[in-house]
């Protein structure tokens, strides 16, 4: 009798061990919304986490929203999980999101970020290292500042300045535009051979593409060493406790400047779409994608990193 109740038992721990994992997400976290500013920066590793999560079975939504639209839709629940939380050129938001007790910081996805004021080559002559060094040649700058897109943290920023009459920039004028029309402009100016003064960072091909010269003198406004910033991915905390494993995929995104540059490329300057260009870099560079999958799972509970990177072959 006994030795029928153990083959029983011995029975019944194979039947249970020969059932597939379970997935930790139930099917409701099938979808998961992201935003982009429209920023290639977070377009490229929007790209990223469209090529894991497709490969893991889920259905990524990125939709495009300015920052402030952006974060308010991460706050109503409208988007699950933002990669672009710029610090510290994004602090009052950030200061908003955490007053709010709605939204949580998962992870800081890049280090060795800049973002600041600069001017390309055709202001060498003009010899203008620092902010306090535009105003005596705002005829040659055409009293122009190209920012990004309206309602960016960084171009309030740049109207702060304007209206304090900060660094003489008070007759200035922003001129406000997306990223790749402020890049059209620069180019137009660098081959009419007219300085411009503008918002520029790294990581971004920018930095290949022009011969950029940052502008010490902004550590109040864009923070020390010329603007140097960390990106932070910031989820809503009910999506995250209720969708554990993808959140955890999200907790171990990360990224780095040569891997954002050559992703940013890729989509700049070879027209590249975002997810296609990612899983390019995956498949060329596994190593990372295994400290992103520790731990998760596909949608129905396989293997994560198997899945993936069947995926991207």
């Amino acid at each position: 009798m006994q030795r029928n109740v153990l083959i029983s038992q011995t029975a019944l721990v194979l039947a249970l061990t020969a059932v597939p994992a379970l997935a930790n997400d139930p099917q409701a976290c099938a979808t998961v919304h992201l935003s982009d500013p429209g920023w290639t920066d977070i377009t490229a590793t929007n790209g990223v986490a469209t090529a894991v999560l497709q490969g893991l079975g889920y259905t990524p939504d990125v939709v495009t929203l300015s920052v402030p639209i952006g974060y308010e839709a991460l706050k109503s629940g409208k988007t699950d999980v933002f990669l672009g939380n710029w610090m510290p050129a994004q602090q009052t938001f950030r200061d908003d999101l955490d007053a709010s007790g709605k939204v949580e910081e998962l992870v800081q996805n890049l280090e060795g970020a800049k973002f600041t004021l600069a001017v390309t080559d055709a202001a060498k002559d003009l010899d203008v290292k620092d902010f306090a060094d535009l105003d005596a040649h705002k005829d040659a700058f055409q009293g122009k500042i190209y920012g990004i897109e309206p309602g960016a943290p960084a171009n309030q920023t740049i109207q702060k300045m304007i209206d304090a009459d900060k660094f003489g920039l008070g007759d200035w004028e922003l001129i406000e535009s997306g990223e790749q029309a402020m890049l059209a402009q620069v180019a137009r100016n660098d081959a009419a051979g007219t300085p411009s003064v503008f918002l520029a960072w790294a990581p971004h091909p920018m930095n290949v593409k022009f011969a950029i010269s940052y502008l010490s003198g902004g550590d109040e406004e864009f923070g020390p060493d010329f603007g140097g910033a960390t990106v932070h991915t910031v989820a809503r905390k009910d999506w995250v406790a209720q969708c554990p494993n993808v959140a955890r995929l999200f907790k171990q995104l990360t990224f780095s400047v040569d891997m954002e540059n050559v992703l940013m490329g890729n989509i700049l300057d070879d027209g590249i779409a975002p997810a296609a260009a990612a899983k390019a870099w995956i498949a060329a560079n596994p190593a990372p994608a295994a400290k992103w999958l520790e731990g998760v799972t596909t949608l129905d509970g396989k293997p994560g990193l198997d899945a993936l990177m069947a995926s991207v072959q």
